[in-house]
């Protein structure tokens, strides 16, 4: 790479779980593009998105501060105006001060979904659940002919649990739309600028709803089966199966056969490949243009998906099918074909766009540089703190203790039990462990509230005789920036 500042490409789809790519060890899905991109790259086998919502893990992802710090634990949630001047800045922000171009495309997920939040040049796309937007995709459709549809107004929809059939054909699919504006942006770039690209694809995200020419290249009886309930997914289930029956989804998983899940499942396999199709595309133009030499592209998702694990769709809960994704990052000069096992999370993308442009990351204050690809910053991640508006959870890289709003409880261990079948919480053999995860979960949740409310300080003066807030009159700075970092 030289002294030349890199370009970044950052491929974010939405809703990816890690065991559904087939670097992961899917031998049923269909990734030879990001596939090929983890062979020269390095994969991390245990990354997590320790807040398994939309909106809640993206806001930690742009500002590299847990859930709790930002203040977005839901879908209802967003980052306050002020955020910036609070000391909060996005990764985006950070980068276009030092001279990066900045640019957005596809789906971010930001409110209102047309801001910045720090990148110069966007093209919106948010599409899947939110049809009556009028962003760049549907100015597009509208140029075909063509428009959004909620889910329930295609094929197949409610009796097969959102595993739908398209009406839209493949070239005007809305990733297919997303690629190609990537793969457009590269091709034009003519500035002397390094270039940051965040490519948010709206798939494998339900509905899944792949036009019928894909859905019929997987066969639903070849997916690997579901994992059935158990006590613990059993005594959650209600508040989800509540949550889908009404909003943006509306079906009924009180009743969920097991050919609908796998039917569900094929249709997410069909999803990720057009995706993977995709990144392809845009690993191409990235050739053709003659920058791969000197951009470092990252493949990661938001979160996870149930797809009928324990009879669930979606995500929000604390098992491995929900916040467990793929990430992998190719950084010309690294070694090719690396694995890292140490855990990570999506939200250490903060940290490590920032490493890689040479300025600090002291704003993310849960954001470490991920180990690998010779960044390393001396920093080491010693546990993951999972917030979302269902609770809390700590992970500690074997064990994960969750403690959820209704009280249900549980604690796994994760190398002896990957399928998270036998909840430990109340095993007499496991009490040490239960205990310190709860010392550390509590610790965590401490500092993450303390940080949330930094903005709130003010120059200390009860033993400055010369303070002039002593006298009438005074102003506090509000405001108060200082303790996340220079920016």
């Amino acid at each position: 790479m030289g002294e030349a500042r890199p370009n970044i490409v950052f491929l974010f789809p939405d809703q990816l779980r890690w065991d559904f790519v087939g670097c992961y060890g899917a031998a049923f899905a269909r990734t030879p593009n990001i596939d090929r991109l983890a062979a020269d790259g390095v994969l991390y086998e245990r990354a997590l998105a320790p807040h398994p919502v939309c909106i809640p893990q993206r806001a930690a992802l742009l500002t590299g501060c847990n859930a709790l710090t930002t203040g977005v634990i839901t879908n209802n949630h967003w980052l306050r105006p002020d955020h910036d001047a609070c000391g909060m800045p996005t990764f985006a922000t950070r980068l276009a001060e030092v001279g990066w171009r900045t640019a957005a495309i596809g789906k971010m997920h930001f409110i209102p979904w047309d801001i910045a939040e720090g990148f110069e040049h966007r093209v919106t796309c948010e599409d899947k659940r939110h049809v009556h937007i009028e962003d760049d995709y549907h100015a597009y459709l509208a140029r075909h002919g063509l428009k959004k549809l909620r889910g329930w107004e295609e094929e197949g929809y409610t009796e097969h649990r959102m595993a739908a059939i398209s009406s839209i054909p493949h070239e005007h699919q809305v990733d297919v739309f997303v690629g190609r504006e990537a793969a457009r942006f590269v091709d034009e770039y003519d500035e002397d600028r390094p270039f940051m690209m965040m490519v948010g694809f709206a798939g494998p995200h339900d509905p899944y709803d792949p036009p019928a020419d894909r859905a019929r290249r997987f066969d639903p009886a070849a997916m690997p089966p579901p994992l059935p309930p158990t006590p613990a997914t059993e005594r959650l289930a209600p508040e989800l199966i509540a949550a889908h029956a009404g909003g943006s989804s509306r079906v009924d998983l009180s009743t969920f056969s097991d050919a609908d899940k796998r039917r569900v499942r094929a249709h997410y396999c069909a999803l990720i490949e057009m995706i993977d199709e995709q990144v392809g595309a845009i690993l191409q133009a990235l050739e053709r243009k003659g920058l791969a030499e000197n951009t470092v592209v990252v493949f990661a998702s938001d979160h996870g998906d149930f797809v009928g694990d324990f009879g669930y769709l979606g995500k929000s809960l604390f098992f491995e099918p929900s916040i467990h994704v793929p990430l992998i990052v190719r950084r010309p000069g690294a070694a090719a074909g690396t694995r890292v096992r140490e855990t990570v999370t999506i939200t250490d993308l903060f940290a490590t766009f920032l490493a890689l442009a040479g300025i600090d990351h002291a704003s993310g204050t849960d954001s470490v540089v991920l180990p690998g690809i010779g960044l390393d910053a001396g920093e080491v991640r010693t546990h993951v703190l999972g917030a979302t508006s269902h609770g809390f959870a700590l992970d500690d890289g074997r064990f994960r203790l969750a403690r959820y709003a209704d009280g249900t409880a549980t604690l796994f261990d994760l190398k002896e039990d990957p399928r998270e079948r036998a909840n430990l919480i109340e095993a007499s053999s496991h009490a040490a462990h239960r205990e310190r995860l709860d010392r550390q979960l509590a610790r965590a949740v401490h500092r993450a509230i303390l940080a949330s409310n930094e903005d709130r300080r003010y120059p200390y003066l009860t033993m400055t005789p010369d303070h002039p807030a002593h006298r009438s009159g005074w102003r506090r700075p509000y405001p108060w920036p200082a303790h996340r970092g220079s920016h």
